[in-house]
């Protein structure tokens, strides 16, 4: 493991001396493949090893959140204020590491908070068994990334740590596809112009993978980062909200020069409360989530407690939600709402419900 840490130190740090450009721009894709490629490589040889002490997590409610930051940024203090004195809050020993659950009841949602133990620099290379910390991040819906106001540069680090374990925040995958050939080389095909990269640094990077045979179509203007790890596809891309902590510690002028450099999505003091209901309607809105009404037949709608689900969500999921029987049972349902062509349209599993729509499901 410390042979390729070193030498990812050594390629990174090569990659901070070149300037990037068009003449530099082959040579910088080289390096970042062979760097993907290692982390790959430490990463396989750290499962084979076998089995780590470390913890996995448990998600239940309508969505996870996970409090990410450095020691003694507060995170312990914020899960205890979002979530109020009457939530349920206990330590769950997973193993030596610990993580501490809370459930925040909002809007009818009821979302998972979790507080793991704080990272630092060099968490994602196993310093201070932030690699098992970090690990548990792909399991979650929602990243709070949680700063010190009086240390802001560490929101930097924490996002830094995560990107180095595969996890990409408030990022998608880009609309690039690789079909691999048997034969035929590597044929690339646009349906943009590229701005930061080249065919011939697209296909070294794939011959870097040991792919010199493929069809490549790229939509968007991408860089060599996303090449890669659509070259690697085996990213997590989610959502996250950067939280600076102790807003009451530092004056105007302080938050004005964070917010300009560090672009922070909101301001809080959970010592204080505040503006942590602005935060719990972050949480919610970042989280994508929708109310749905149900209905029974020849019975009004249910108006006071709507069931929460993700955006989008299909009434398949919807039954799946409400009964693991109510798939196979399914006959149709009746919707009204935003998502109908018309009140009381008759329809099937497959379809997408909206946000406050009501739903009125018929079983065989």
């Amino acid at each position: 493991m410390v042979e390729y840490n070193s030498e990812i130190a050594r390629l990174e740090e090569e990659i901070k001396k070149t300037q990037y450009n068009k003449a530099t721009q082959y040579h910088i894709g080289l390096i970042k493949a062979k760097i993907a490629k290692l982390r790959e490589k430490d990463e396989a040889r750290g499962k084979s090893a076998g089995p780590k002490e470390g913890y996995q997590v448990r998600k239940t409610g309508d969505g996870t959140v996970i409090l990410l930051g450095f020691p003694s940024t507060g995170k312990s203090t914020l899960l205890n204020t979002l979530c109020g004195t009457a939530s349920e809050v206990a330590a769950y020993a997973f193993t030596t590491l610990t993580v501490i659950p809370g459930t925040l009841a909002y809007r009818h949602a009821r979302i998972q908070i979790l507080d793991v133990p704080g990272i630092v620099a060099g968490a994602s290379s196993g310093r201070g068994r932030g690699k098992e910390v970090l690990a548990c991040i792909r399991s979650a819906d929602l990243c709070l990334l949680v700063a010190d106001v009086l240390r802001p540069h560490e929101i930097e680090v924490i996002q830094k740590e995560a990107e180095n374990v595969g996890v990409r925040l408030n990022a998608r995958r880009p609309d690039v596809h690789i079909t691999r050939a048997l034969k035929g080389g590597i044929n690339v095909l646009t349906t943009c112009r590229l701005t930061k990269l080249d065919k011939r640094t697209i296909e070294a990077v794939l011959r870097e993978f040991r792919i010199n045979n493929a069809d490549v179509l790229i939509r968007e203007d991408i860089t060599i980062d996303q090449l890669i790890d659509c070259v690697e596809d085996n990213k997590t891309y989610m959502p996250a909200i950067r939280v600076f902590n102790k807003v009451d510690l530092v004056g105007e002028r302080e938050l004005a020069a964070i917010t300009k450099k560090y672009a922070p999505d909101i301001f809080v003091s959970a010592q204080k409360k505040q503006h942590i209901d602005e935060l719990r309607e972050l949480i919610f809105t970042r989280l994508d989530l929708m109310q749905v009404f149900l209905k029974e037949p020849g019975k009004e709608a249910d108006l006071e407690v709507p069931l929460i689900m993700p955006s989008g969500g299909t009434l398949r999921e919807l039954c799946e939600k409400l009964h693991k029987d109510f798939v196979a049972k399914f006959k149709f349902a009746r919707v009204w709402g935003k998502s109908a062509k018309f009140d009381g349209q008759k329809l099937m599993l497959a379809h997408r419900l909206k946000d406050r729509d009501v739903v009125e499901i018929h079983l065989k």
